[in-house]
C-alpha cells in the first residue's frame, strides 16, 4: 500500500507541476482540462519533459490548422452533414489491454456526401470530447493505455478517395502520429474492397512506416477482427453486444452537445501571441 501511496503522491506532484508550467507557457492556450493533461502525461509514461514536448506539438499543430481544430461547432450545418452520412463512434468500455476502441463507417455511400475537411473537423471534435470524459464509466479512474481504430470500408469507392483533400489528409495523419494524447495501438480496416491496393497506394505516402505496421486489413469476414477486439465491445450490427449503432450514435451526439461550449471556447485551444496570461494566478488542481 505504501508503494501505491507514493505513486499517487508523485502523480499529483507531477501533474501540478505540469499545470503550473502550462499556465505560464505563452506557447499554449489559457486553459486545459485536468483529465486531458493526465492523458498527455500517461501517453509519455510519466516523463515530464517528453510530456511538455507532446503538449507543445499538439497545440502548435492545432493553431497551424484552426479550420480543423479551433473554428468549429458540433451543431453547425457542416457537422450535421457529416453526422448524417457517417458514424464517428467511441465504443463503450476498454479492451483487456486497457485500449479504447473507436469505429468509423459510412451510413450513406454516395461519394458526393463526403466533404473531407469538414468530416475531419468532426472527427477531432468527437476525439476532443472523449479525451475529457472517462473511458469506462464502471472504472472512472482508469485511463486507456492506447487507441484502437476500426475503419469499415463498406461502400468506399475510388470516387470517395478522389474527394480527399491532400492538405487535410496530411494534417490529420501528422496530428495522429505526432500530437495525439494517446498512443495508437492498432488500426483495423474491415469489409475491405477488392481494389484495396489502389486505396492504400493513395494514403501510404503520408503514413510513417511505424504507423503503417499497425494496420491490419480484414478482407474476408468480421471473424478475424474478433481476435483483436472483444465482440462484446462491438455494436450489434458487427456481431457484438454493445448496443445498436443508433444507440451509440445518440450517445455520441449527446456528448457533443453537452461539451459544445468546451469545443468552441478559444481559451482551451487558441494560443494568443501577446499578454496571454495577464498575470493570472496558478493553483493546485490535483490534490
Amino acid at each position: 500500500m505504501s508503494g501505491e501511496s507514493e505513486n499517487g503522491t508523485q502523480l499529483r506532484r507531477d501533474l501540478n507541476e505540469l499545470f503550473e508550467w502550462f499556465q505560464g507557457n505563452d506557447k499554449l492556450p489559457q486553459e486545459i482540462e485536468p483529465l486531458l493533461l493526465r492523458r498527455f502525461y500517461q501517453c509519455m509514461y510519466g516523463d515530464l519533459e517528453e510530456t511538455k514536448k507532446l503538449i507543445e506539438v499538439n497545440y502548435s499543430l492545432r493553431n497551424r490548422h484552426p479550420h480543423l481544430f479551433i473554428k468549429r461547432d458540433p451543431l453547425d450545418d457542416d457537422s450535421q452533414r457529416t453526422f448524417d452520412y457517417a458514424d464517428i463512434l467511441p465504443l463503450p468500455g476498454l479492451t483487456p489491454d486497457n485500449y479504447k476502441v473507436s469505429l468509423y463507417c459510412f451510413r450513406e455511400f454516395e461519394a458526393t456526401k463526403m466533404h473531407h475537411t469538414e468530416d475531419t473537423r468532426a472527427f477531432f471534435m468527437v476525439a476532443d470530447c472523449r479525451f475529457i470524459t472517462p473511458d469506462d464509466p464502471a472504472r472512472p479512474g482508469t485511463l486507456s493505455e492506447g487507441e484502437v481504430q476500426i475503419f469499415d470500408m463498406k461502400g468506399t469507392t475510388m470516387r470517395h478517395i478522389s474527394r480527399l483533400t491532400i492538405s487535410t489528409l496530411r494534417a490529420y495523419i501528422k496530428f495522429l502520429q505526432l500530437a495525439f494524447p494517446v498512443r495508437l495501438r492498432a488500426i483495423h480496416m474491415v469489409n475491405c474492397p477488392s481494389y484495396l491496393d489502389r486505396i492504400v497506394s493513395v494514403v501510404k505516402p503520408f503514413i510513417s512506416d511505424e504507423v503503417f505496421k499497425l494496420i491490419r486489413f480484414h478482407t474476408v469476414s468480421m471473424e478475424s477482427l474478433y481476435a483483436f477486439v472483444p465482440r462484446e465491445m462491438l455494436p450489434e450490427e458487427y456481431g457484438g453486444s454493445a448496443g445498436s449503432l443508433d444507440t451509440l450514435r445518440a450517445h455520441t451526439k449527446k456528448t457533443l452537445v453537452e461539451h459544445r461550449d468546451y469545443l468552441m471556447n478559444p481559451n482551451h485551444w487558441l494560443v494568443e501571441k501577446s499578454e496571454k496570461r495577464n498575470g493570472g494566478h496558478s493553483w493546485r488542481i490535483f490534490r
